[in-house]
């Protein structure tokens, strides 16, 4: 728990170092575009949240190295591994000038060098006739790869309000690390609960208030790092089903897949291209916003936003909680992960055509103060 504690506080302070001296860089550093369909924020804020993260890591694996030593190049290893994909993004959050596919590609690296690193050679996903294919090297490398660089981008998409993406990733990081204990991988724990109390140190200063974004590369380099997770926990303990891998990860796989599908195919647009449609930008315009009127106004801008955030953090806990009940069970996974995708198609359906649950409405506000 104490190199837990060190990286939540290292976050902690460097990151308020960031926002308190942002006048220095804030032209470089500061998410001025407030026009876009996916933006919800009033103000130029920094966007380099993920710098104070990795930095946390780096200063917890430090730790590491005089309190347990033998963590150190477990963890060195998943860091180096990482660095292409959150180099990328932090580049875009300094520049605006890195395009998707150098990103895409850098995710590619960083899985590479993560199956490089711990000599994965092969992969299993509990489904007949799959498992033989991918005992083939090539084939296997190439999904992780794919994996790694698509977690990536998945919390990179679900990032659009204050506490979304880092909450999210916090719940997943908490069920890992339960899992990891249950089958006594001490490593998996440790650099579980050290990303854990990195992401835990940003998550003060961006909720509610928004004071910092993850931007890029915090997205990317945590979406790598629970990816990293997920693959060696299925991959050094048997009992642990693939399918636990996917349904912790459930909410930003599936928002991605779905977002893919719902551009691409049912409005035959460019999936790249950002848009106003994803599920936590429809639960603010048409929840949160009609419950709190006033939170279009500046002054209240925030709540809104902030308000927005639990309601998916419960829709994650739909796939996390089931994956921590069923984690050795492949065939409940696959039931749960199932449920879970009727259950959000079945709630998107309603919300995007103004017929959303009852519990979904929260008592509307006739006055903020």
């Amino acid at each position: 728990m104490s190199l837990l504690f060190i990286a939540f506080f290292s976050s902690l302070f460097l990151i308020l170092g960031i926002i308190r001296y942002k006048r220095l860089h804030e032209q470089f550093s500061g998410d001025y575009d407030l026009s876009g369909p996916q933006k919800f924020h009033t103000n130029n804020t920094p966007r380099i949240g993920g710098l104070g993260i990795y930095l946390a890591l780096w200063v917890a694996t430090a730790a590491a190295f005089f309190k347990e030593t033998h963590l150190v190049q477990f963890i060195l290893f998943v860091l180096l591994s990482a660095l292409p994909v959150f180099a990328a993004g932090l580049i875009e959050d300094l520049t605006k000038k890195v395009g998707v596919k150098i990103r895409l590609f850098a995710g590619l690296l960083s899985g590479a060098l993560l199956l490089y690193f711990f000599q994965i050679t092969s992969i299993r996903l509990d489904v007949w006739g799959l498992d033989a294919l991918f005992m083939n090297i090539w084939v296997a490398g190439i999904f992780l790869a794919i994996a790694c660089s698509g977690l990536s981008n998945a919390y990179n998409i679900i990032d659009g309000f204050n506490g979304l993406a880092s909450m999210v990733a916090i719940i997943s990081t908490a069920a890992i690390a339960f899992v990891a204990f249950k089958v006594n991988d001490i490593e998996l724990v440790y650099l579980a609960l050290i990303l854990l109390g990195s992401i835990a140190g940003f998550f003060i200063w961006n909720y509610p208030k928004g004071l910092i974004f993850l931007g890029d590369g915090g997205a990317y380099l945590i979406g790598f790092v629970i990816a990293a997770l997920t693959i060696l926990l299925v991959q050094r303990n048997p009992s642990v089903s693939p399918w636990f891998a996917l349904l912790v990860n459930a909410y930003p796989i599936f928002e991605t897949l779905f977002t893919i599908w719902r551009r691409s195919v049912h409005q035959g647009k460019n999936p790249g291209l950002p848009d106003g449609a994803h599920f936590h930008s429809l639960i603010y315009r048409r929840v949160m916003r009609w419950a709190n009127p006033k939170s279009a106004q500046i002054d209240h801008h925030y709540l809104g936003n902030a308000q927005t955030s639990p309601y998916l953090w419960v829709i994650s806990c739909l796939g996390v909680v089931p994956a921590i009940l069923f984690w050795n069970s492949t065939l409940l996974l696959m039931l749960s992960t199932i449920i879970f995708m009727l259950l959000y198609v079945y709630v998107y359906r309603r919300v995007v055509r103004f017929n959303k649950p009852s519990w979904l409405s929260p008592p509307r506000d006739k006055e903020i103060n």
